[in-house]
């Protein structure tokens, strides 16, 4: 069923013929003939393109009948005004080619027009008599009016969705005329345009005008099927199906599942209704195992079968759930990193089109050459062919919504945008590979990011959304709906903390950049974020972003990270192949080591459990009303209270604990008390307290406490008593116990626990008020401390003899960290009132200038020496980042790029002792 049906093609000189021999319609013989234009660049199937072969492939695979006529290839192409009167019966004077947008050099145009016409003839085979006869358009940016034999049939708005037309009560039996207007201002309206400008560059792309997916013919019944949407039920063993139909008359569907040749599930029912299609013991689909699914679909009236269809759907689950500390996404309910690139979806022949579909699939299969597993379809929409390819070869898909240049400023362009994002969502809900949807992108066109995105959840709850990408980025603001929290960060990368409801993901980073000579659009203009000499280098930098992403992964759980980008664009050039597909960049054995590395790390996380061992975390009540409280200790007796930013010390170091192997079954948890090192929470006659481990066999198992998924269905989790099997720890007026499960959605609620940052975050407690000097602890350079000179820092050797001037510079005053209570901040000795921050990057000794941003510059959290002596200084801003030395300079750092990795050198650079200072 995936092969696709023998296109009805004819040839140009019998469709210039055709008109004339029926005298309906003027000769044609003046039509310019189609010529390709030069591209800036060529790509390897430019030259495969002509109006013989213009993308013959059937266009829609999950709905596939076998009549069809491709009307894609040469057309009459004229310019056209606002008002003007369709040019029916007229030839016009150039020639274009379908289906490829009229900026493009395929196309035959390559220049903009606001306006334009399209015309060209078309016979319906006589094998369709009888049959009603729908015009299709797989999209046209942006807005269509259609006209067959004069008459109008309909009008579109919307760049990215497809479009059908029942043409029937229009034809003439013999030869019709099709004329299609188009409109599309592109930048200078307000519509969903992503990346298109009338004056491109730089991150700005040529504009994509026209009709520039397929358009075919399609005989079906009056009463017909128009759509399925498929959801599968993996837990369930299903597929959730609903079999949409037009001129429906009391007809029934029959859909039938096939692995092969064999049958797995049948259900019969109404046109409309969600059937659930059993499919025992289901073979999922992954990346690694994109296995899918052979369906048929028979509209019936009584036992005559009056419309039938071929589909295919794959068996897959999308969620978030609790794995090694953090909320992450899950597939087939197991955490595995995602890895992938961005992909605008252009191309310097085609522009919008792929040239061929053996192009369209060549970019999927790069990145499962390069052991990606995720592609960001950046704010464009690609055809169904391109989405079966996904589904087929095995790549999970972040579907981004189209931007707005501006946000709206009117009712009308909320509700059109709304519209086109209904479309896409319901054209390709039944594609496996789609596992989130993306609604907006930074601050572009931003409005109502929280709504919008409970609007897309409401309409799609099987899978996950996010309501805007970058929300670090650009002034965009946070709505704060959806499933993920995620950054842009260039170069990166880095992390936002995930929390109790949203996952922590990177949209956006990386950009590298590396010309090669003759495969640039425009070359000597190109950009990269950060621009690389030479193959090799780009390969080294890029393996060492990876191991960054690996660590962040851990701390403070990132879960899928999205590099820019898998081809050069334009001026960007920035791609793992350039923009032709001509030459691929990096060390491809490499770039999948480092793939493999990092995904096969985050399976292993699967095998922890829900939460982080030897991490501080906090325990946050998850029943509705109560969230802003917390576990905590007081006077040896577990409680919960609320607490916040001002609370006291005391109280939120008394909330935080340390997770480690559980002192009775080390496959489940203990918790240690962050102020009292070697106390543990334990139940006792019920109560849960906090007591000194005596080291007995019984507090051991009293201790201990198993991870389990969330009690009240969340992302969240639950903790069962080791030697009390269905025993929860649970809070009830204020108190905590252990108490015997119960099936009350009050009980569930109580005994359901969200993970959070830790109250404290300081690992190590440093003297407050008191002056001290950093010194270095690496081996070979402890006669070195961190100073400051002409505001950088620096390590120097300071000893009795240095001048009063160094001692001052390398002495600070420890205080309360300037952003955070439980972290610090460091005092210049010489220059009150100026502290150690880092900013691009470096360390350096600035005034404090009042800023919320200075203040989380300045603050590091102390936490016990990575090298196992000393302590390290985290960013509280940047988790993960620590005050490094390298080469006598101070940066802030991460284990990864510029020489550093997270070796036990690094570790030890990032590691120092707290000593009296030099200048008391």
């Amino acid at each position: 069923m995936h092969s696709s049906p023998t296109s009805l093609r004819r040839s140009r000189n019998a469709l210039l013929l055709l008109p004339l021999l029926c005298g309906l319609l003027p000769p044609v013989s003046a039509e310019a003939a189609w010529i390709r234009k030069t591209p800036p660049l060529s790509t390897p199937w430019t030259a495969q393109v002509s109006p013989s072969n213009a993308l013959p492939e059937y266009p829609r695979p999950q709905l596939v009948r076998s009549d069809w006529q491709n009307l894609n290839g040469e057309w009459q192409f004229a310019n056209a005004s606002a008002g003007q009167t369709p040019p029916f019966n007229q030839t016009l004077s150039e020639s274009v080619l379908v289906p490829f947008p009229i900026e493009s050099a395929l196309s035959g145009i390559q220049r903009h027009q606001e306006r334009m016409w399209y015309r060209r003839t078309f016979t319906v085979p006589a094998g369709w008599n009888g049959r009603r006869v729908q015009l299709h358009f797989g999209a046209v940016d942006w807005e269509a009016t259609v006209y067959v034999n004069g008459q109008r049939v309909g009008s579109h708005q919307g760049g990215f969705d497809g479009f059908s037309f029942d043409i029937t009560d229009r034809l003439n039996g013999g030869t019709n005329e099709l004329i299609v207007g188009v409109y599309d201002p592109t930048s200078d309206g307000n519509q969903p345009l992503g990346k298109q400008r009338l004056a491109p560059g730089g991150i700005w792309y040529t504009a994509a005008s026209g009709i520039w997916q397929t358009v075919w013919l399609e005989p079906t019944p009056a009463a017909r099927i128009t759509r399925l949407d498929m959801t599968p039920d993996v837990a369930g063993q299903a597929l959730k199906v609903t079999v949409q139909g037009a001129g429906i008359n009391g007809q029934t569907v029959e859909v039938a599942a096939f692995d092969g040749s064999t049958q797995v599930g049948r259900i019969t029912g109404n046109v409309g209704s969600e059937l659930r299609l059993p499919v025992p013991n289901p073979k999922l689909w992954s990346p690694e195992s994109p296995f899918l699914y052979d369906l048929r679909v028979a509209l019936k009236s009584g036992t005559s079968t009056v419309d039938q269809a071929t589909s295919y759907f794959g068996m897959r689950s999308v969620g978030l759930k609790l794995v090694g500390g953090a909320l992450r996404p899950v597939l087939n309910g197991q955490f595995v990193f995602q890895i992938g690139t961005l992909d605008q979806g252009y191309w310097p022949d085609g522009i919008y089109t792929a040239p061929t579909d053996e192009a369209l699939k060549f970019d999927i299969q790069k990145h499962k050459d390069l052991g990606y597993n995720l592609i960001r379809k950046h704010i464009k929409v690609e055809p169904q062919r391109w989405f079966y390819w996904a589904d087929k070869l095995g790549i999970l898909v972040w579907q981004d919504m189209p931007s707005m240049e501006r946000p709206p400023s009117t009712a009308a362009a909320k509700t059109q945008f709304e519209l086109e994002l209904r479309e896409m969502l319901d054209e390709h809900r039944s594609s496996p590979s789609i596992i989130l949807w993306v609604v907006l992108n930074e601050g572009w066109g931003q409005y109502d990011q929280a709504r919008l995105a409970s609007l897309v959840k409401g309409w799609d709850p099987s899978r996950l959304v996010d309501n805007m990408s970058g929300i670090n980025c650009c002034g965009a603001v946070d709505g704060g709906n959806g499933d993920v929290a995620d950054w842009h960060t260039y170069v990166g990368p880095a992390s936002p903390v995930p929390s109790a409801t949203r996952a922590a993901v990177l949209g956006e980073f990386g950009g590298l950049g590396l010309r090669v000579t003759g495969h640039e659009w425009s070359p000597g203009n190109g950009f990269g974020y950060e621009m690389m000499s030479d193959a090799a280098a780009l390969t080294s930098r890029y393996v060492g972003l990876m191991q960054r992403s690996q660590a962040l992964m851990s701390n403070p759980g990132l879960s899928a990270a999205v590099y820019t980008e898998i081809t050069d664009v334009e001026n960007e050039i920035n791609g793992m192949l350039t923009y032709d597909r001509v030459i691929m960049k990096p060390n491809v054995a490499q770039v999948r080591a480092a793939h493999d590395s990092l995904i096969a790390a985050s399976r292993q996380l699967n095998n922890q459990g829900p939460l982080p061992l030897q991490q501080f975390r906090s325990f946050q009540v998850a029943t509705p009303g109560l969230t802003d409280r917390y576990m905590r200790h007081s006077d040896s007796l577990g409680t919960t209270v609320s607490i916040n930013a001002a609370s006291e010390g005391t109280l939120k170091k008394d909330a935080t604990f340390k997770i480690v192997p559980g002192l009775g079954d080390a496959a489940c948890y203990s918790f240690e008390s962050r102020n009292f090192p070697g106390h543990y929470l334990r139940h006792f006659n019920s109560r849960i307290r906090k007591d000194a481990n005596d080291g007995s066999a019984l507090f051991a198992q009293d201790a201990t406490f198993c991870g389990r998924a969330a009690l009240d269905g969340s992302g969240n989790f639950s903790l069962e008593s080791k030697n009390k099997p269905g025993f929860y720890l649970r809070h009830r007026n204020s108190e905590l116990w252990v108490d015997a499960f119960a099936d009350t959605l009050g009980f569930r609620q109580d005994a359901t626990w969200a993970l959070a940052p830790p109250w404290w975050k300081s690992g190590v407690e440093l003297p407050v008020n008191a002056y001290t000097s950093l010194q270095v602890t690496t081996a070979g350079f402890t006669n070195r401390y961190l100073r400051h000179s002409a505001d950088l820092a620096y390590t120097e050797v300071v000893d009795g003899n240095s001048s009063a001037t160094l001692k001052q510079d390398a002495t600070y005053r420890i205080v309360t960290g300037l952003a955070d209570a439980s972290c610090y901040s460091f005092e210049s000795r010489n220059f009150p009132g100026h502290y150690l921050r880092h900013a691009s990057d470096r360390v350096r000794k600035n005034a404090r200038d009042g800023s919320a941003l200075f203040d989380q510059d300045a603050t590091f959290c102390a936490q016990p020496g990575l090298s196992g002596t000393g302590v390290s200084l985290e960013a509280v801003n940047y988790p993960g980042r620590h005050i490094r030395h390298y080469a006598a300079e101070v940066w802030i750092a991460d284990g990864s790029g510029g020489g550093w990795n997270g070796n036990a050198s690094y570790n030890a650079d990032v590691s120092w002792n707290v000593v009296s200072p030099w200048a008391p």
